[in-house]
């Protein structure tokens, strides 16, 4: 399987603990979280994906993130969760991208993670309400991300042009709701800084 060819479009939210727009989005993970370290959930859409011939469309996935300082000094201790309808191909598969075994965008993973916590298969809903995005996976994560408004209030604040692994153009956002139980964690980053990107990761 890390040999196949794979891709994801569709669309990533996250929320995190930083007081601020998240500075490791600019700054290619080399200046600090705003609290020194990061605390973060994320959700993933899959609208069209596949992995070889595993077809991937259609699912959700959910991430829990730390870093004990700069993102890109590594050593991040990393959560999965998969739906819950997912095929045991599609399990495995989703497994290898998000431990970076397959190469390609989702690569940091295989450098960067230094503890894995594991992997649960649970329903994961994502949402879009109106501009707000709702992610909940049942017991463990209730969030919900609304992008902020810029100058002209029909249109929402972006950073274009990027270097950031997820994708180029990141659409800057606060947690209305932010509240995540796993792990032995129990966060609530309400009123914090959140992000949306649109979602386009191939490899190997």
């Amino acid at each position: 399987m890390a040999d196949q060819s794979w891709a994801m479009k569709g669309e990533f939210v996250r929320s995190c603990n930083c007081t601020l727009f998240c500075p490791c989005v600019v700054s290619r993970g080399d200046h600090p979280p705003t609290e020194g370290h990061c605390l973060a959930w994320a959700g993933i859409r899959i609208d069209a994906g596949h992995f070889g011939d595993v077809d991937l469309s259609g699912l959700n996935v959910g991430l829990i993130l730390e870093s004990p300082g700069p993102m890109s000094r590594g050593n991040w201790t990393v959560g999965l969760f998969v739906d819950a309808s997912a095929s045991i191909y599609a399990r495995k598969a989703i497994g290898k991208v998000f431990s970076g075994a397959a190469g390609g965008s989702a690569s940091p993973f295989a450098t960067h993670v230094g503890r894995f916590l594991g992997v649960e298969h649970i329903p994961i809903a994502y949402e879009t309400n109106g501009r707000t995005r709702v992610f909940r996976i049942p017991k463990i994560i209730d969030g919900a991300v609304t992008p902020i408004r810029g100058r002209d209030p029909e249109k929402d604040t972006v950073i274009s042009n990027s270097d950031y692994w997820i994708g180029p153009d990141i659409t800057v956002a606060r947690s209305d709701r932010s509240q995540l139980c796993a792990y032995g964690r129990n966060w609530d980053f309400a009123g914090r800084s959140a992000e949306i990107c649109k979602l386009d990761w191939r490899g190997p």
